[in-house]
């Protein structure tokens, strides 16, 4: 946040960012498939060093075999170590994704619990899967803050937090409750598409003009078209 701008500003000036990334990106929506909140539950934890296209992938084989938690938490090891196989850290995966199983089994009669104090006790879920879930299978608002979301909030100046937790709380501040959802959205698509990491679109940019960061990337409108992209990469 520039020194000078109030919080009165910073707010205004948030909103309006997020209601033009809602222009651009009308479509935006969670990009892991599922069918139910056990299964977003899954792919969201799978999706942990590795891409959501990779883990869409899987997921059908997966499904298929072990279609709810009593099924999973029951299955066979090297079976399911074969089908996450090609996400990488694989055997890790596989033992998060019985003992999660278990526990819904255990805790929760194999449904998936619809608070976040809830949620967190999971094995393998803290609060970034949580209010994924929350958000997108349950309608309850969440923030969900991952590499995208800290990286943008942190370029456009609404917050200088690091801490996952504290950008949550932070950037929850600025905005209605009813927005948070959509909000994560927004700031991933965009984070994903056009303000990457190493080198952001900024000529190509429709908040550019709000964003204090502008010209940490090609400012020529031709050279940061050339950047963006149709699809998230991760």
């Amino acid at each position: 946040m520039p020194p000078e701008e109030t919080r009165t500003a910073l707010v205004r000036r948030a909103r309006r960012i997020n209601r033009v990334l809602a222009e651009t990106y009308p479509e935006a929506h969670c990009e892991l498939d599922f069918d139910d909140a056990f299964q977003l539950l899954v792919v969201t934890v799978l999706s942990a060093q590795t891409t959501d296209r990779r883990v869409n992938a899987v997921r059908p084989a997966l499904f298929a075999a072990y279609p709810d938690p009593a099924a999973m938490a029951a299955a066979d090891r090297a079976d399911l170590e074969t089908i996450l196989g090609p996400l990488g850290f694989f055997r890790a995966k596989t033992e998060s994704l019985l003992k999660l199983s278990a526990a819904l089994l255990e805790r929760y009669d194999g449904q998936v619990p619809g608070r976040l104090e809830e949620l967190v006790t999971l094995p393998g879920v803290g609060r970034k899967t949580a209010n994924v879930v929350l958000g997108n299978a349950f309608g309850v608002p969440g923030i969900t803050v991952d590499t995208h979301f800290g990286r943008l909030v942190r370029r456009m100046g609404w917050t200088e937090e690091t801490d996952p937790v504290k950008v949550e709380f932070a950037v929850g501040a600025l905005f209605d409750k009813r927005d948070w959802t959509m909000l994560s959205h927004h700031l991933i698509w965009h984070g994903r598409r056009r303000c990457h990491a190493k080198k952001p679109a900024c000529g190509a940019c429709p908040v550019a003009r709000w964003c204090p960061s502008f010209g940490d990337g090609p400012t020529d409108p031709v050279l940061a078209q050339a950047l963006v992209t149709t699809q998230g990469p991760a």
